[in-house]
């Protein structure tokens, strides 16, 4: 019987992995062709697949899926250089601050308003640095917009892990105790990592060459990939330990190494080419695989699905508004369109919610469901109003 039961669940791993394989292999072609971001296709063709019956339950699958999205999170780390948080603007900092207040302001409001559950709170604004990172590739280092709503989505991705920290300890029926010792826990990573880089500047100031120790310019042991993988093992690690967000860790690991290695113009690169390939695609054919597309014949759920992406881009555009002197029209909405994709957050605070019986199971899947189709339309829609002037000269001509 055992035996049985252990060829099943091998026939389910090797299924999964033939779907990946074509997946990798069919994706880009298939968002060429429908003029999609290759991620929102994969996420399409995970969703596809489970539905006919192509993906059953795999903890392997859910584990290299975690694993990929560590990776991106750390990826995404890495188009973050944490000295521009020092020297930013005040105005800057001050308009940043006032638009995540105003996100959580406006939110309490409408939830007040229409007599929702205060988790709504946290969900409306909640965002995510995940699929924001991915841009960077259609968009370049240099866009203006896109790095300022990368350091603006790094401060709010932080305060919603804080405020998914609070309410998750809360809900779970956990002692004053417990919720305060989880908080010590984030505060004493948030200051250790604040003096450690702090530290590490002055070190890398005094001793220049230790850099090149760590990774040399050239070097046929790939040792700068060797320590970017420890640091981030090492970090996921110490999160494990603390009971915080892995995902954070891998952020901030990522910002660790673009702070303080940027001599190595070919790592970035050279990761990204690993992850983005392979690693990172596994996450979202996973997180298609997820959706149960039954679920869209259910018009309850479709309806209170384009409600919640309505109304969260919608509050986006809104309160990007401050930033319309700085970015002008155009650009302040592609700002606010690049916040409007907090995917694997906007997951976890769904599941969050529905394991605390806070929402039912139909609200837990419309929020499920607005999340891809977040990702979805507002890369589809980033890249339309990008490239719209070049679209209509092309057509002109």
């Amino acid at each position: 019987m055992l035996h049985n039961a252990i060829d099943a669940q091998a026939l389910i791993d090797l299924k999964i992995l033939l779907v990946i394989a074509c997946v990798l292999l069919l994706s880009p072609y298939i968002a060429k062709l429908l003029k999609l971001p290759v991620s929102a296709t994969e996420i399409i063709l995970g969703a596809l697949a489970a539905f006919f019956g192509f993906v059953g339950k795999s903890e392997n699958f859910q584990l290299l899926a975690n694993v990929g999205f560590y990776f991106l999170m750390f990826i995404a780390g890495m188009e973050v250089n944490l000295r521009l948080f020092f020297t930013m603007q005040k105005s800057i900092f001050k308009r940043s601050i006032f638009y995540i207040i105003l996100l959580y302001l406006i939110s309490f409001i409408a939830v007040s308003a229409y007599g929702l559950s205060l988790i709504f709170v946290i969900i409306l604004p909640v965002m995510s640095v995940g699929l924001l990172s991915i841009l960077f590739k259609d968009f370049g280092k240099d866009c203006e917009w896109l790095n300022l709503a990368m350091l603006v989505a790094t401060l709010a991705e932080v305060v919603s892990i804080i405020l998914l920290t609070i309410t998750g300890a809360f809900l779970q029926d956990t002692t004053l105790f417990d919720v305060g010792l989880n908080l010590l826990y984030l505060f004493a990573f948030l200051v250790f990592c604040l003096f450690g880089f702090k530290i590490l500047g002055i070190l890398f100031w005094w001793y220049p060459n230790l850099r090149l120790v760590l990774m040399p310019w050239q070097d046929k042991n790939e040792k700068d990939i060797r320590f970017c993988m420890a640091i981030l093992i090492l970090v996921i690690i110490t999160m494990i330990l603390a009971h915080l967000e892995i995902a954070l860790g891998a952020f901030i690991a990522g910002s660790f190494i673009a702070t303080f290695f940027n001599h190595k113009k070919d790592l970035e690169e050279k990761l990204a080419g690993f992850g983005y390939g392979f690693l990172i695609p596994i996450f979202f054919i996973y997180i298609g695989s997820t959706l149960n597309l039954h679920l869209l014949v259910e018009l309850g759920v479709l309806e209170d699905a384009l409600y919640l992406l309505l109304a969260m881009i919608g509050l986006r555009l809104v309160c990007a508004l401050v930033f319309l002197k700085k970015l002008e029209l155009k650009n302040t909405i592609l700002f606010a369109l690049s916040h409007s994709m907090p995917l694997t957050l906007l997951i976890a605070t769904a599941t969050l919610g529905f394991n605390a019986k806070v929402i039912d199971f139909e609200l837990y899947s419309a929020l499920i469901l607005t999340a891809l189709l977040e990702a979805v339309f507002a890369m589809s829609l980033i890249k339309l109003i990008a490239n719209f002037k070049k679209v209509t000269n092309e057509y002109k001509a």
